[in-house]
């Protein structure tokens, strides 16, 4: 831990933090996620479950967890798959094979998380290396980066299904000179219309979901909306409603989402202030998941 980690991890924003934190993730066992997912089906939602690791986790247990959650989602009878981000494998190809094959068994999808833009094109490499085979994958692409429409475009070629996001990393690799993301964000959703296999939108802004779901069913694509769990979810989920749109929540599990948080704050302030504005908006209380999706 650097020292800015460690005058945070002894700071006073510490309880602050941790209850941030809670407002985001399922709990910390794959346990809470199932439950979460469970009480969201009954409300008509699909989920989407993600072990959120961190900076102590080796790629072997991350790789465990991931197998973990691929064998929990046919029992539990969920319209559910499993994100993944191949960075926490230390880019292993073994391990990604090992996952994409415990899926390919279980007839469950794995999809491929966007992280930071330096490892968007060594994450392509490992999905191009899997599409020949009988495994359903999707990706997420950021509307920030000025790679993006391009990325687009190769996962319309690999025929694999796309999450649109604006994204919480800057455009690197240009130099922090990025995209407006919700301008980036309808330039992705453009590129996958009429095109792609599927399109999740995943934005808890009404306004960007209306335009961006519309423009996708004019187009003829099959698409959905995609909410992290934790967030508020009124205003998107009545978007989803008038425009007929399935509905899916991204449920985080695990320890780590906290020091993953710290650590872009270091980054970037204004993380750190969301995170403090959330932990007071939500005093570590959130209404059922069943409440969620009904709303």
């Amino acid at each position: 831990m650097n020292p800015t980690l460690r005058k945070l991890a002894v700071s006073p924003l510490m309880p602050l933090l941790r209850t941030a934190a809670r407002s985001y993730v399922a709990g910390p066992e794959l346990d809470d996620a199932v439950a979460v997912a469970r009480s969201l089906a009954a409300g008509g939602a699909a989920s989407t479950i993600c072990f959120w690791d961190g900076p102590e986790d080796a790629p072997r247990k991350v790789a465990e967890r991931y197998l973990d959650a691929l064998r929990a989602i046919p029992p539990a009878g969920l319209n559910s798959y499993v994100s993944i981000k191949v960075p926490s494998l230390a880019f292993d190809a073994g391990l990604l094979e090992e996952v994409a094959a415990e899926a390919r068994a279980l007839n469950v999808r794995v999809h491929f998380d966007s992280l930071g833009p330096e490892a968007a094109g060594r994450t392509f490499d490992f999905i191009e290396d899997l599409v020949h085979l009988p495994t359903n994958l999707s990706c997420t692409i950021p509307g920030r980066w000025r790679r993006s429409v391009e990325d687009a475009d190769r996962a319309v070629r690999l025929g694999i299904g796309v999450r649109v996001v604006k994204g919480q990393w800057e455009d690197a690799e240009k130099n922090g000179n990025g995209l407006d993301p919700r301008r980036g964000f309808l330039d992705v959703i453009d590129a996958l219309a009429g095109r792609a296999r599927h399109v999740a939108v995943a934005t808890h802004n009404p306004e960007l979901a209306f335009e961006a779901i519309g423009r996708l069913q004019a187009a003829g694509t099959p698409c959905e909306l995609e909410l992290l769990y934790g967030l508020p979810s009124s205003a998107a989920l009545e978007v989803g409603r008038r425009l007929g749109t399935p509905v899916r929540f991204y449920i985080p599990y695990g320890h780590a989402w906290l020091p993953y948080g710290i650590r872009q704050a270091t980054r970037n302030p204004r993380i750190l202030w969301w995170m403090l504005r959330d932990a007071w908006a939500s005093g570590a209380r959130r209404r059922p998941a069943t409440a969620i999706a009904r709303s």
